[in-house]
């Protein structure tokens, strides 16, 4: 009896050991229970300082028991495992084993979605989906030669992007114009979104970059914007020729889709495709609908081209009028102004000329385009030498413009080499009592007063 009372004691004592000794994943704990808890604790213990020392070898198994038993122990769980995982990647030669880590790491980042609630319950500052998608995303570009599927590629990140916006880490922003110009090359009918896609990163890391305050931060964004713009550019899809492709049918079918003509509008204005018979008609529709800036303008260069000055010119006064960016209202007065100036409307191009300086005071091509008008009629006096000093006030404009533009600099120099021969010679003024240094005021429409030299 005495026995059997024994056997019966030493059962339940097993028994409530294995109900005590739960590991968290069983439970929804933290940490599990009884034994499995002490585990747990343990196997953090011993990760964490391997990690500390980099030992990442002797760090992965007790951190692959927390992440596999206890899910919810901690936020460091995933942040380090990612860590250990991406070393042990980099440090491994066996391709296998390689690809073992790689499908690892990102079973760390779908984990942590999984109990992304419950884990930001534990820390002060909230994780979210976009941050571990984004992550997700970086992992699968830095590691493609492991899994090359360029479509689930792009898929991680056009949700980060939809995700995070301008948010998103510069690094992400990147890779994301670079995976969207390779799936390109598999897939020609992903032109348009890679366009779109384009439009849609630059202006986030625009965004990014005017937002950032620190000077590394912002050194970060400025180089993101200049590869976005890079990769986009060797992609071989930026031509206007193949916009005109892409988007000449799709137009005419989407001519009431006010959202779609506006996309191509905005695409085509910033690849400069202004010239292209789909953006004159996208224009046009999208002008009946909603008249805007943008629109008028379109509507402006497609009469242009047609040989319509006047229209072409009321259009653009439309677009400018209803246009309340100074930059880009500069921009429409200085080509309204490059319009005139091919008509040989010389006084008003020079108006519009000066609109656009007073929009935007930091372009020096409408000085340059002023100077071009000046040196195309310098004949206003019936003195040659008189008429020779125009080129004095047309030398004044190119200085003016490579000193607030120097991105100009070299077309400015180039001028002012060529125009600077036709500048009148000492004695030719002294016959009429002018010398260096005298202020001549230069007659007709261009009314300059400038200094002889």
């Amino acid at each position: 009896m005495k026995m059997k009372m024994t056997t019966v004691l030493f059962a339940f004592a097993l028994s409530s050991t294995a109900v005590f000794a739960q590991k968290g994943v069983e439970d929804g704990s933290r940490f599990g229970h009884g034994q499995d808890s002490l585990n747990c604790l343990q196997n953090i213990s011993i990760y964490t300082e391997y990690v500390k020392t980099n030992n990442f070898k002797d760090a992965y198994n007790p951190w692959k028991a927390v992440f596999t038993e206890a899910p919810l122990a901690q936020m460091t769980t995933y942040i380090n495992g990612a860590k250990i995982l991406r070393a042990l990647i980099a440090s491994e030669k066996d391709g296998a084993k390689q690809k073992q880590y790689f499908d690892e790491l990102l079973k760390v980042h779908d984990q942590r979605l999984q109990y992304l609630d419950g884990l930001n319950n534990l820390v002060k500052n909230k994780v979210t989906k976009g941050d571990i998608i984004s992550a997700k995303a970086h992992d699968f570009y830095s590691f493609m030669a492991l899994n090359p599927d360029i479509n689930a590629a792009y898929a991680l990140f056009k949700e980060a992007v939809d995700l995070e916006k301008q948010n998103l880490p510069y690094y992400v922003m990147q890779e994301f114009a670079d995976v969207s110009g390779q799936k390109v090359k598999s897939d020609a009918n992903h032109k348009e979104q890679f366009i779109q896609d384009y439009i849609t990163i630059a202006g986030y890391a625009s965004e990014a970059l005017k937002a950032a305050t620190k000077p590394k931060a912002q050194e970060q964004y400025k180089m993101a914007k200049d590869n976005i713009d890079a990769h986009f550019i060797n992609s071989g899809v930026a031509t206007c020729d193949n916009l005109q492709e892409i988007y000449a049918p799709k137009v005419e079918q989407n001519k009431t889709n006010l959202e779609y003509l506006k996309s191509v509008i905005t695409v085509m204005q910033k690849l400069g495709c202004k010239e292209s018979e789909a953006y004159f008609a996208a224009s046009e529709f999208a002008h009946a609908i909603e008249p805007t800036a943008a629109t008028a303008f379109g509507c402006g260069a497609m009469y242009y081209k047609k040989g319509d000055i006047a229209k072409s010119i009321e259009y653009f006064d439309n677009a400018i009028e209803l246009e309340q960016d100074p930059i880009q209202k500069a921009e429409y007065c200085y080509t309204a102004a490059q319009v005139l100036f091919s008509a040989k409307q010389l006084s008003k191009a020079k108006q519009y000329a000066r609109k656009s300086i007073e929009n935007n005071g930091e372009k020096g091509d409408p000085y340059i385009l002023i100077a071009q008008m000046y040196a195309t009629s310098p004949n206003w006096s019936e003195e040659a030498a008189l008429n020779k000093c125009t080129y004095f006030a047309v030398i004044d404009k190119l200085q003016k413009a490579k000193s607030v533009d120097p991105s100009v600099t070299e077309k400015a120099n180039e001028l002012i080499s060529t125009y600077s021969r036709y500048t009148p010679k000492d004695e030719d003024l002294f016959f009429i009592g002018i010398k260096k240094g005298d202020a001549v005021t230069i007659g007709g429409w261009i009314g300059e007063t400038t200094t002889v030299r």
